[in-house]
């Protein structure tokens, strides 16, 4: 009985002492955006590797693909440009030059000796760490326009501005908001000054920190200048009533030169009579010798 157990035991453990465990190591301190990474497999027997492979998990497949520089055609959806393979006895190797925010996920090595029963390696989860520019806009900025927006702002006393402070990153970061030459934050992505005075001109920056990784760190200054209040003619409704009271007076000249121009032409027209008329002819009174009649033919002049 006792020889058929270590017999069985000896069963279960000699697949274990024949086939080589995969172990991949990734790297040891946080990846950010840009740096090199290299993944290395090893396997505890000694083997070349040459049966072996690595994977990468997609999360939009919800499957494993194969990575190989070489795998450009059925394997191009997991094929880096950057990326390089290599193999030693024992050892195989995966490396970036430039890792990518998009080359972030679960990666493993496999051997294609379907015969072992630990043909693959854990997985190891690679984060790839990163934080864009700062984007400092007024608040009611569309999108589009927020991007072209000047960051100096010009506001009048007693208004209102809020401004917000995007950064888009790996995780999100801690934002604060401090005014040059004051002792105070404000741990907000958003920045409330109500009812401005001219006192509160200066320069505002935003700043972004990583939470995680303290090279991470971006910041947005934007300058905003108080103007003091303006006389009624330069505010909106002001301009509104000038533009008002200039239509008006335009159209009033435009009547009464009309009304002239009509008065005119009937004061003229009366005025005109048969004697002031010039294209009549010259009139004829009957006690005249030019009424009498004549059968005298000579047209000349009597002496």
């Amino acid at each position: 009985m006792k020889g058929f157990f270590i017999l069985a035991t000896l069963t279960l453990v000699y697949p274990r002492w024949n086939y080589a465990s995969l172990i991949l190591q990734g790297p040891q301190v946080p990846v950010e955006e840009g740096d090199y990474l290299s993944l290395e497999c090893q396997s505890d027997l000694d083997s070349n590797m040459t049966d072996v492979h690595f994977e990468k998990f997609s999360k939009h497949m919800q499957k494993w693909f194969r990575l190989e520089p070489y795998a450009y055609g059925r394997y191009r959806f997991c094929s880096y440009y950057d990326m390089e393979v290599s193999r030693e006895q024992g050892s195989l190797s995966l490396s970036f030059s430039h890792i990518q925010s998009y080359m972030e996920g679960s990666y493993r090595c496999v051997s294609n000796n379907a015969a072992n029963p630990e043909n693959s390696s854990l997985p190891v989860y690679i984060p790839v760490h990163y934080m864009r520019e700062i984007t400092v806009y007024k608040e009611g900025v569309n999108a589009v326009s927020r991007y072209f927006q000047r960051l100096d702002l010009r506001v009048r006393v007693g208004e209102d501005v809020e401004l917000n402070c995007n950064v888009s990153a790996s995780m999100d970061p801690q934002i604060t908001w401090m005014k040059e030459g004051e002792d105070w934050l404000v741990l907000s992505s958003k920045l409330k000054l109500k009812n401005v005075r001219v006192e509160d001109s200066g320069s505002y920056t935003c700043v972004a920190q990583h939470p995680s990784i303290s090279s991470l760190k971006r910041s947005r200054t934007v300058n905003v200048t108080v103007l003091p209040d303006a006389p009624w003619y330069d505010t909106t409704e002001g301009r509104l009533t000038l533009m008002i009271s200039a239509s008006g007076v335009g159209l009033l000249l435009l009547i009464m030169s009309v009304s002239i121009c009509l008065c005119r032409r009937a004061s003229g027209r009366k005025r005109k009579g048969p004697i002031d008329d010039r294209s009549q002819k010259k009139p004829v009174y009957m006690v005249s010798t030019e009424s009498l009649p004549s059968n005298n033919g000579d047209k000349q002049p009597l002496v």
